[in-house]
């Protein structure tokens, strides 16, 4: 990763800057001109981008008001995420999320009762989950939520924990369309990390860690991950569940 800069705008946080900054070997403090930042704000640590400053930055905020009304008004079990998972009644699975992005799925996984651990591949995002983790900790669904900081192949090929249930991949891929129905976090997203290129090789692992099912998230038009065709299949509009079910 080229340096990255984090700058600090909020007096009483600049010692978490340092700290963010050590951690994940980001650039305290040297003022980029162009391009993507890290800046860590009284409502937390956000995602900009300064050639476009007046769109805003991205954050992990697990206890916004937008978390909170999927929460109350969403589908809960009936959630697309929840299905394909295979969440039911009192049951609570473990999930290992293997790239977890910006937590979402987690967290509504988590919400329902299942113990998530998460690993994320770059850095940058790292350190926004890590930021959201700790903001949101007093909340129950947090609590249930775990950020591992290693490459998530590393994190299967040398599991220490209980076998997961579930191991859930939701890859980076390419959007085609550059328009104003591409979210800004996605948009970022792209302009930050680009697809996905190892995804294929995720599958195997995954299927030989989880102990009941691997979860893939893919567009609705995209291929097979590493061109193996599931067991299950749950198209929706946009997005598709590809389930491989383990014996």
């Amino acid at each position: 990763m080229p340096d990255f800069s984090l700058l600090c705008q909020d007096p009483n946080r600049q010692e978490t800057a340092r700290q963010l900054a050590a951690k994940y070997g980001f650039v305290y403090g040297q003022q980029a001109q162009h391009g993507l930042i890290l800046s860590l704000e009284t409502e937390g640590l956000q995602l900009k981008n300064l050639d476009e400053p007046k769109t805003g930055g991205v954050m992990v905020d697990f206890i916004s008001a937008a978390m909170s009304w999927r929460r109350e008004h969403g589908g809960g079990l009936k959630e697309a995420v929840a299905k394909a998972v295979g969440v039911k009644g009192n049951y609570h699975l473990t999930v290992f999320d293997a790239t977890a992005g910006l937590g979402r799925d987690a967290f509504i996984l988590a919400n329902l009762g299942c113990s998530v651990t998460m690993t994320e591949r770059s850095p940058i995002v790292a350190a926004l989950l890590e930021d959201g983790l700790q903001r949101g900790i007093a909340d129950p669904a947090v609590q249930r939520m775990r950020l591992l900081n290693v490459p998530a192949l590393q994190a299967m090929q040398n599991w220490q924990d209980e076998q997961p249930d579930v191991v859930y991949l939701d890859p980076m891929f390419p959007h085609r369309k550059k328009s104003a129905a591409v979210k800004k976090d996605m948009r970022l997203f792209q302009l930050l990390l680009g697809p996905d290129l190892d995804a294929d090789g995720l599958l195997a692992p995954a299927r030989q860690l989880a102990k009941k099912r691997v979860v893939v998230k893919r567009p609705a038009n995209a291929p097979y991950l590493a061109e193996c065709k599931p067991s299950i299949e749950m198209k929706g509009k946009a997005n598709r569940f590809d389930i491989y079910l383990n014996p």
